[in-house]
């Protein structure tokens, strides 16, 4: 295992860890102004509601996806009875499934901002490379469906799954358990674990917003008075 090796799956997810809760805990104190998605819809809508759509579901049932995947300890897994084989299926077929929702909602909206004059004349450099980056990241986890399909038994999940579950519980060996794993998905998790590097900086911070949103079921309705 080289020291490359090392830092990028050992000490990068904590460096990219820091920089995204305190770079938008700084971002929200400093420039709340700026705490916004930038939504186009007034200059253009267009196809804006079809890609908006498709992102988000695709987004969200690969984020939860992953979440429930990689942190559940593979013995909760072996108590109910779920070979790693079966569940590598279930995987592989979630994550096609949301991941080409994801990829066409994504393109959809690239194609939007980048084509429309009035889109393309408020969009800054970031929201280019938030774009591509959001995309190369997606083309290679679905890349990596390909990759698994070729070994069916579950062993390259299963060692996925103690890397994330090491990195989690801050133990150092985390970067053991994948020294042998395929270069793409190496490539998927730097350009995954990178996302939350530039998370503060881009109008991803919104995201926060909307799972702050769920508070507003408790709030006290709002009176609006005549005069």
């Amino acid at each position: 295992m080289t020291y490359l090796h090392q830092f990028i799956y050992g000490i990068y997810p904590y460096v990219a860890l820091a920089i995204f809760l305190l770079g938008s805990l700084v971002r929200f104190e400093r420039e709340q102004y700026t705490w916004k998605s930038d939504s186009s819809q007034m200059l253009h809508a267009g196809n804006l509601r079809v890609g908006s759509i498709l992102f988000h579901v695709g987004v969200l049932g690969l984020f939860f996806g992953h979440l429930v995947g990689l942190l559940t300890p593979v013995a909760v897994w072996d108590m109910l009875g779920v070979t790693h084989s079966f569940k590598q299926m279930i995987a592989m077929v979630a994550g096609g499934v949301f991941g080409t929702l994801c990829m066409l909602g994504l393109l959809i909206l690239m194609h939007r901002r980048l084509t429309d004059p009035r889109i393309s004349a408020v969009t800054r450099v970031g929201d280019k490379v938030l774009l591509v980056w959001i995309f190369i990241t997606l083309g290679l986890g679905l890349s990596t469906i390909f990759e698994s399909a070729s070994h069916r038994d579950g062993h390259m999940m299963v060692l996925l799954m103690t890397w994330a579950q090491h990195i989690v519980t801050f133990r150092s060996d985390a970067a053991d358990f994948i020294v042998a794993a395929p270069l793409l998905f190496k490539l998927h998790l730097f350009m995954g674990l990178s996302l939350f590097v530039i998370f503060p900086f881009t109008r991803l911070v919104h995201v926060w917003s909307g799972f702050a949103s769920v508070t507003y079921l408790n709030r006290a309705w709002q009176l609006v008075r005549p005069r």
